[in-house]
């Protein structure tokens, strides 16, 4: 085997990640000398590179696709909406991070897109370094521009406007992409009940008080579709899947929430996965198809007590967390059928998001306030309450929209999402040390491996790179050499880590890959 390349990819192994655009404001700044919020979020990614060694990289837009959709066709570059040409340089700050995430200016917020990864937990620890990240950003933003710069973990500024907190999946490409859109839909519909950030106000821009589960179920607009910032779609279909199109396929998830628990950032990402693998197995039965799931899943948010019943398209009303369950009968199917194909790691995870799962299930049915320490929406509810009770006010105060954006602050000396980590009232997985740690250094089992310790080791001889290729500028090379890394499995520790070490710079760096590594 080369030193880049990977055995295939086990039928139980899900590659996944998370990327999240961060609201933006800042405070303090010259009456008519205001900042266009792009500006400022390219303050904010240029910023960070100021606190490390990171440099500034370009992005290799070349293999990227946003206007393709699975379903067969591609749209023309002419008639598309600007906000869908993600494969345009603006000339904005770009970060390829050691950590081997990508920073960088996504129209009019700053981005942070983790590492590919294999586990629920490490999405969850790289998830969190963003947080970290954005953090380290907005203080040195801050003091470069002599004003407060404020980022927020959240989907909405209340207004009318929402920004997207994606996942991604790698599928199989032979699963037939009409059974994900009929099987997946109803689980992305009943899931928020432990996946909501929680809000205040109810309509896009909160045009009712109240109090609901979801920051994000209420722009979805349409079933099925490829745009990502209008007439959003429940079930996303740009065809772009940063691996062998040929095998694979990604699918791209914009229905989720900024979440800062972890609890619910795990639950999310590791129902998903294995409810994909069910999906994939033929495991999920059609009963779980939802009757006007655009409706049902405002209606699914608005109702904080979770009784809402959804209507099936077989006639039959269930509540989500019934629904959910069919879903989990269907992962542990297949569970069953490939735990001899895992490892003891991922075996010890998937029983515990199970078990996690089932437990969540059954304290909603009986009460969701019971789940204040592992929910970010039960907390920031039980939040609210306490100020409601206490000071008297009705929804629409605008005291509980302040408390809303404060709970997602990511300053940690002003979020009160942390105040109640200080506090003991939110359970964790990750230490702060684990973290830390993912914020600097990549997952060791996929391609982001290979990307973050170029770029820690060999970073200005890196000119572009994207999720598959990193291109390089080599002293002696004629032209720029660019490294394809299709298979998400290729780049690893245990298969490159050792070339990497024993490589004093770029020239040796590929003198010892050339023998080795797989031609494109």
């Amino acid at each position: 085997m080369s030193q880049l390349a990977s055995p295939e990819l086990p039928p139980a192994l899900r590659v996944m990640g998370i990327e999240t655009e961060y609201g933006i404001s800042a405070l303090g700044q010259p009456v008519g000398e205001e900042l266009h919020p792009m500006q400022l979020s390219n303050h904010v990614v240029k910023g960070y590179g100021w606190t490390t060694t990171t440099r500034q990289a370009g992005w290799d837009y070349e293999t990227e696709t946003p206007l393709r959709d699975i379903r067969g066709y591609e749209i023309n570059r002419a008639q598309a909406h600007p906000d869908q040409l993600t494969d345009d340089d603006l000339g904005m700050a770009n970060l390829i991070l050691t950590n081997g995430a990508r920073l960088y200016v996504d129209h009019a917020h700053p981005e942070y897109s983790g590492p590919e990864v294999t586990s629920a937990l490490d999405a969850v620890r790289y998830d969190k370094a963003g947080d970290v990240v954005m953090a380290i950003a907005a203080a040195q933003a801050s003091r470069n521009l002599g004003c407060s710069v404020r980022l927020y973990k959240n989907n909405t500024d209340g207004k009318g406007a929402s920004y997207g907190t994606h996942e991604n999946y790698l599928l199989e490409r032979s699963t037939p992409f009409d059974r994900v859109v009929t099987q997946f839909t109803g689980f992305l519909v009943s899931r928020q009940v432990f996946t909501g950030a929680g809000r205040v106000g109810l309509g896009q821009a909160s045009q009712r008080p109240g109090f609901q589960i979801s920051q994000r179920a209420d722009f979805f607009e349409a079933e099925v579709g490829l745009e990502t910032t209008l007439n959003r779609p429940i079930i996303n279909t740009r065809d772009e899947p940063h691996a062998d199109a040929t095998l694979h396929r990604r699918l791209h998830v914009i229905t989720g929430d900024a979440n800062l628990s972890e609890i619910s950032t795990y639950l999310k990402v590791g129902t998903a996965s294995w409810v994909l693998r069910a999906i994939e197995a033929g495991l999920v039965p059609p009963t779980v198809r939802v009757d006007q799931p655009v409706m049902t899943m405002r209606a699914v948010s608005h109702d904080p007590t979770c009784r809402q019943l959804l209507r099936l398209v077989d006639g039959r009303r269930v509540t989500a967390m019934d629904l959910q369950e069919v879903y989990l009968d269907a992962a542990r199917a297949c569970y069953e059928r490939h735990a001899g194909e895992l490892g003891e790691s991922a075996r010890i995870e998937a029983k515990d998001i199970f078990t996690r799962w089932q437990e969540v299930l059954d304290t909603l049915r009986r009460d969701p306030t019971e789940l204040a320490d592992q929910l970010d929406w039960v907390a920031k509810l039980q939040l609210m309450e306490s100020y409601r009770n206490r000071d008297g006010l009705g929804w629409a105060s605008p005291k509980l929209a302040l408390i809303d954006l404060q709970y997602c602050d990511v300053d940690p000396q002003r979020s009160l999402f942390a105040a109640l980590v200080r506090k003991g009232r939110m359970r964790q997985l990750l230490t702060g040390e684990e973290i830390e740690q993912a914020r600097l250094a990549p997952p060791t089992d996929t391609r982001a491996y290979f990307r973050g310790r170029v770029m820690e080791k060999y970073g200005p001889a890196v000119v572009a790179a994207s999720w598959d290729s990193v291109i390089f500028d080599v002293p002696g090379k004629p032209a720029l050499q660019r490294l394809p890394l299709l298979d998400p499995l290729k780049g690893t520790k245990a298969q490159v880590g050792p070339v990497i070490d024993a490589s004093d710079d770029v020239v040796a760096l590929f003198e010892n890959l050339e023998p080795r590594r797989e031609r494109p």
